[in-house]
């Protein structure tokens, strides 16, 4: 269960902060006073953001016991986060190599948790 739990809130986490600067690079001008009033007015959300993912981490830890394997793991969904992200706002999609890098990760995270 807490595999779930998780999964659920490093998702969530992940995809609020993902979700704010995509936004923030398609839609808020590059000046530093429009910048610092659109991060000021996300803090909120940046709070909400980091709760989700240091529970989603401390519930993994729970569940696996190795710390390594979760941060691991956590990055490789914020990896798969950007690539919906740059989906969505830039309409940018991945080739090749993309999913071949992906590949040598998920193969890599496979290794790490046999014993």
């Amino acid at each position: 269960m807490f595999y779930l739990y998780s999964f659920t809130l490093l998702f969530g986490g992940l995809s609020i902060i993902n979700f704010i600067f995509s936004y923030q690079n398609k839609h808020i001008d590059v000046y530093f006073w429009s910048t610092l009033k659109f991060q000021l007015l996300m803090l909120p959300l940046f709070l909400i953001a980091n709760m989700c993912i240091g529970y989603g981490v401390r519930f993994g830890y729970k569940s696996t016991e190795n710390l390594s394997y979760v941060l691991v793991v956590a990055k490789c969904l914020e990896i798969l986060i950007s690539l919906i992200m740059g989906y969505i706002f830039l309409k940018e999609i991945p080739n090749w190599k993309t999913w071949g890098g992906l590949g040598v990760i998920v193969i890599g995270i496979v290794i790490m948790k046999q014993k």
